[in-house]
């Protein structure tokens, strides 16, 4: 993954323990004051939403210690790699379309981001400026022609 990717987990690992988790156990808190906890479905709720966080912070310490932080000084433009910026040409269409390949936690389509593990991702991996690969999308087969690679 990115430098910046990396820095954006680590980020919201630190706000999710440093300002969520408190707000949980003060929202645990304020419900079991209110009485009877076998009929309290605010403290259950709240015990609920704690688990959540508790799961969500565990699964971003796993991504975050399984990371490797790739130099993109190193990255090649020969071929489309992770990080790689693809301009490219549905031939179908003559639509021109670019994304940048990343891991799966910093895709984010807005930012014109995909996961490696798209189907897009995969049938450009390793293709050359000039290839033309056929996709295979949940809309049946897409024909693109890389025109440009850069780095992400």
């Amino acid at each position: 993954m990115s430098q910046e990717g990396y820095d954006k987990l680590v980020a919201e690992l630190k706000h999710l323990e440093s300002v969520e988790r408190p707000k949980a156990s003060a929202a645990i808190a304020e419900a079991r004051e209110k009485g009877d906890l076998s009929e309290n479905s605010e403290y259950d709720a709240a015990k609920e939403a704690q688990a959540h966080l508790e799961d969500k912070i565990n699964r971003l310490k796993m991504t975050i210690s399984e990371a490797k932080v790739v130099d993109t000084s190193r990255l090649s433009t020969d071929a489309v790699q992770i990080l790689s910026k693809v301009e490219m040409t549905n031939l179908t269409n003559k639509a021109k379309m670019t994304y940048t390949i990343v891991s799966e936690s910093e895709a984010n389509l807005r930012e014109g981001k995909i996961s490696i593990k798209t189907p897009i991702a995969q049938g450009l991996l390793n293709h050359k400026v000039g290839d033309e690969v056929e996709v295979q999308i949940p809309r049946g087969t897409i024909k693109l022609r890389i025109d440009k690679i850069t780095v992400g």
